[in-house]
């Protein structure tokens, strides 16, 4: 049976000798594995028309067109044209790419790739396309040509990226994507799990580069688009994230970056991560933390959460449905769940009817918005409450969050955190890893008020 879509492959080659006996079986098992669209890559004038002529045949494959260092040496300006034409003319083109540099094999001299890749990329800023970046063994280099040719303007990914999770940083601070492939199914390829560990899935795409590169227990033979979903798993894996998480949110980074498919955009109520059912019920704050990612983007994990209007109690319990099988509900979103305390009531009343365990996301103002300790009325219907702490003192947190409170906002947060204990089963502080907070030191403030402590890695969201 057919899986729903959810996953992408953003690099195949498919369009070789290595397919042509069976391309239709292969295209047939990359449904199967739950596809939904496929990237096909030239790398040189003939494979670029190749690729071209596969995407203009079937509506879920997409292209680009590029010359690999590999070919440099022998590109002249009617190659350039040919790519251009090729990028210019066909709307199934979505990328330059690949080109780079090639130092392991250098199988064209390095001036000459270098050449190459310049002027390839600014190919690319005259068209407005994505790059698609080859790199091996040239990280210094690559980045450098990067920066001076302006190549965040049209951003990009580094494919079967091959550098250190400093790199990777590096690349996501230039506005570039990170390009997993199944490699990281490799026992020895410990340095690219770190970068999956260590890079937000937000700035993550999965690939597979068949016909090499196969995934284990595939190593060793021809790859195909179908393995893509081993790889998904492997960072699913790593990640702390259900498979299902990993391919909306890779597919929904591949659709930014090419421009493939549609965003959904409708607002979720209701959303699942990992096996918790997420309830977003208001975008209002009590706060305007610095370090909300909601003022560049309302997407958390692949779900759009900008409310057009703030959801009733029969439209949430619609949009909840069966919440049977969930490890839990929560009342989180992208706002103070609490300042909708009626609506949090009534649901979770329901909710407790059916036996689920419900967790609250707050940011702890919610006595000093109603002027009068709220605590005790969600006794009996939440079992958790994890509380934005955020901050060793009153001057920090202020600066940090931004509340209307003053200094007293932090000092009401921590006499919440207190109360909270008498009320409800399991109380946590919790902290964003903001750069240049002390952590430790507010991990001791959640001690000496006797609460559970977690750190909450800084813009990773959900």
């Amino acid at each position: 049976m057919e899986a729903q879509p959810f996953l992408i492959d953003s690099h195949a080659h498919i369009y070789g000798k290595e397919f042509l006996a069976d391309l239709d079986a292969v295209l047939t098992r990359a449904a199967h594995a739950g596809l939904s669209h496929i990237i096909v890559v030239g790398a040189d004038v003939e494979s670029s028309n190749a690729a071209v002529e596969l995407a203009l045949k079937y509506d879920h494959i997409h292209c680009s067109v590029g010359i690999h260092p590999h070919d440099a040496a022998r590109v002249t300006d009617r190659c350039y044209e040919l790519i251009r034409s090729l990028a210019r003319d066909n709307p199934k083109v979505v990328a330059i790419g690949e080109i780079g540099l090639d130092f392991y094999r250098d199988l064209s001299p390095r001036n000459d790739q270098e050449k190459v890749f310049r002027r390839l990329i600014r190919l690319a800023r005259e068209l407005s396309l994505p790059v698609i970046v080859h790199d091996r063994d040239a990280h210094g280099r690559i980045m450098s040509i990067l920066r001076e040719e302006k190549a965040s303007e049209v951003g990009g990914v580094l494919h079967c990226f091959s550098g250190d999770l400093t790199m990777a940083r590096e690349c996501v601070e230039m506005g570039f994507y990170i390009s997993i492939p199944g490699t990281v199914t490799y026992p020895a390829n410990e340095g690219l799990r770190d970068v999956v560990r260590g890079i937000k899935i937000e700035h993550l795409l999965l690939e597979t580069d068949c016909p090499y590169l196969s995934p284990v227990p595939h190593r060793g033979k021809r790859n195909e688009p179908a393995f893509v979903r081993i790889t998904a798993e492997k960072v699913a894996e790593l990640k702390g994230l259900s498979l299902a998480d990993v391919g909306r949110i890779t597919s929904l980074n591949v659709k930014r970056l090419f421009g493939i498919g549609r965003e959904d955009q409708s607002a979720k109520i209701a959303y699942r991560i990992r096996n918790s059912l997420y309830l977003n019920i208001t975008n209002r704050c009590s706060n305007r933390c610095s370090f909300c990612a909601k003022f560049e983007d309302f997407t958390v994990k692949g779900h759009f959460l900008r409310l057009d209007h703030e959801p009733s109690f029969a439209e949430v319990m619609a949009a909840t449905g069966d919440p049977a099988g969930y490890d839990e509900v929560v009342f989180c979103g992208y706002g103070e769940p609490l300042l909708r305390l009626d609506l949090i009531r009534e649901v979770a009343a329901e909710l407790k009817k059916k036996g689920c365990r419900i967790r609250i996301n707050t940011d702890g103002q919610a006595n000093m918005v109603y002027g009068r300790n709220i605590l005790p009325e969600l006794a009996g219907l939440i079992d958790c409450i994890s509380v934005s702490l955020n901050a060793p003192d009153a001057q920090t947190y202020l600066g940090l969050c931004n509340t209307p409170f003053g200094e007293a906002g932090f000092h009401a947060v921590c006499k919440f955190l207190r109360e909270a204990k008498k009320h409800i089963p399991q109380v946590i502080a919790s902290a964003v890893t903001v750069p240049g907070l002390d952590i430790d030191a507010v991990r001791k403030v959640a001690e000496t008020l006797g609460v559970e402590f977690r750190e909450r890695e800084y813009a990773e969201i959900g």
